[in-house]
Order: structure tokens, then sequence, then C-alpha cells
């Protein structure tokens, strides 16, 4: 008579295997989403189009553009925070992208791999 359940004799390591093929398979497939994103632009926008900043999805700041009428001596003060203003929009795009990537693999489980992206 056959032994039901348990660890020894089962299938299990037939499955395990199938298993560790499904992880390496998911992480090939991650490294190509995130070496994807790292080619990508990313482009925002401050003070009605005034600044724009383009980075890549490497996090890096890739273009500054300044509309004449926003280049005033006296108030320089207001050009760096629309500078600042609009880099960190394009960075949350990038976090935006590469969360839904991430959800991709996870199943809309949330969390991911800290670090990962």
């Amino acid at each position: 008579m056959a032994k039901r359940g348990g660890f020894p004799g089962g299938g299990m390591p037939g499955n395990m295997a199938n298993l560790m093929k499904q992880a390496q398979r998911m992480q090939r497939q991650m490294e190509e989403q995130q070496k994807e994103l790292e080619t990508k632009e990313f482009t925002a926008a401050a003070g009605g189009g005034a600044v724009e900043v383009t980075v890549s999805g490497k996090k890096e700041v890739l273009k500054v553009k300044l509309s004449e009428e926003v280049v005033d001596p006296e108030d320089i003060e207001m050009l760096e925070d629309l500078i600042v203003a609009a880099t960190n929009e394009a960075l949350r795009k990038v976090e935006e992208e590469a969360g839904a990537a991430m959800s991709k693999f996870t199943g809309g489980l949330g969390g991911g791999i800290p670090g990962m992206f």
C-alpha cells in the first residue's frame, strides 16, 4: 500500500525544481524590466511649463529647460523652487513606472523587494 502525503517519496523534489525554474525566470524578467526602465526618459514641468526637467530611469537628471520669462535675476529663489518641483515630479514618474512594473511580478500584492527599483 502506497503512503499518502508526507515529504519522503512524494513528488516534492520535482515541484521544488519547477518552483526554482519559475523563480529564476521571474528574476530574469525583473532584470529585463529594470534595464528597460533605465533606458526610458521621464519629463515633468512646473510653473505652467516655464521649467521642464527630464530624468532617466536611472534617476539621473538629463536635461533642464527654462523659458526666458522665468529667468528673473531679481527672483532666483522662485526659479530654484520650480526646478526642484519639476525634478521631484519627474522622479515620482520614474517611481510610479517602476512600481507598476513590479506589480506585474507581485500580482498586485504590494510590498515588492526593497531596493529592487
